[in-house]
């Protein structure tokens, strides 16, 4: 089932309240998907500063010795996060040279990505996700139908710089594209059929694509039923199947932009009564720009 969740907040005041409107909005769909759960924050200044390279990490236990680098490291969870003043390109490669082993969370400036096995109140505890600061964030819950319940098969996939994906549904063809993806070169980290979603956006972006163009190309390439909500850092956009199968509610105002699996993710947002609510299109692209 799952749930997904994306707050695009356009108003600098409220960046302070990201995390506790984004916590309220993860938390709601717990029931959708209680066994493990994710988020993407953009923009926080501990989790991600502005100016370093950002990287987040699972599976490993790293020591900023063994990196090599000024590293600054946090756990959240258990999720640590490493930022440095260098590129976040130069660090992934450091992080991954000394630990050949490690999940990557994510990667990119001003993002942050954090993961867990557990239900969603849990987790967003063990985060202290109620005081993340940003502008944009970006979550899901997960009840697992592809994959084992681990780390690596939660979502959001973060497979590009400041890039993720969540996704509710299935994809029916993911073991062909898959295939044809290791032949070109793309390695995975789990046999999620939303890693492959999101390792194929990723590739159509580093082709020169925009977010909307790649998610039109992943409608035409990709059967199955979903929704789609794919970000980076400085764009929010959701997207469903050919018959709309899965659920989702869009909701707008002067102030933030909103997606959710269901309304009541949405129902405590601040002046989300006056908000233009819809239920998005079937494969038609929504996309803001920050």
């Amino acid at each position: 089932m799952c749930g997904i969740v994306g707050l695009h907040l356009r108003t600098p005041e409220l960046y302070p309240r990201l995390g506790e409107l984004l916590t309220g909005m993860l938390c709601e769909m717990g029931d959708r998907g209680s066994d493990s759960a994710g988020i993407a924050v953009y923009g926080d200044p501990i989790w991600s500063p502005p100016g370093r390279g950002s990287v987040s990490v699972l599976e490993v236990e790293p020591a900023a010795d063994d990196i090599g680098l000024d590293v600054s490291v946090t756990r959240q969870g258990d999720t640590y996060l490493l930022t440095a003043d260098t590129s976040s390109k130069v660090l992934l490669d450091a992080v991954t040279a000394a630990y050949p082993q490690a999940l990557i969370a994510g990667f990119g400036s001003d993002m942050a990505v954090l993961k867990g096995v557990g239900h969603p109140r849990a987790l967003t505890d063990a985060w202290g996700l109620v005081k993340a600061q940003g502008w944009q964030g970006v979550g899901h819950t997960r009840m697992a139908t592809e994959s084992a319940v681990t780390p690596a098969g939660c979502h959001p996939y973060a497979v590009g710089p400041e890039q993720c994906m969540v996704h509710n549904g299935s994809f029916a063809n993911h073991a062909t594209i898959r295939r044809e993806l290791r032949s070109a070169g793309v390695q995975f980290d789990s046999e999620n059929d939303t890693e492959v979603g999101a390792r194929f956006i990723a590739k159509q972006l580093a082709g020169g694509r925009d977010v909307e163009s790649a998610l039109k190309e992943l409608c035409a390439t990709f059967d199955g039923f979903y929704t789609l909500l794919v970000s980076n850092r400085d764009s929010f956009a959701v997207v469903r199947d050919a018959i709309a199968c899965k659920p989702a509610v869009i909701a707008e105002t002067d102030d933030w932009v909103a997606m959710g699996s269901e309304y009541r993710a949405l129902a405590g947002l601040p002046g989300v009564g006056s908000a233009k609510i819809w239920e998005p299109e079937p494969e038609v692209v929504y996309a803001w720009q920050r």
